[in-house]
């Protein structure tokens, strides 16, 4: 074993970490997304 493998930084599982990665991603995108529809909506009420 190296240096790195004795002293590691995080012990977090790796799929739990990309599955949050890409949760948090997709709901980013998604509030790009439904954020100018949301004004289209309210501009087509006025």
């Amino acid at each position: 074993m190296n240096k790195f493998e004795k002293n590691v930084q995080s012990k977090n599982n790796d799929i739990v970490d990309s599955g949050l990665a890409f949760v948090v991603g997709f709901l980013g995108l998604t509030v790009i997304y439904v954020i100018p529809h949301i004004f289209e909506i309210v501009g087509r009420l006025w």
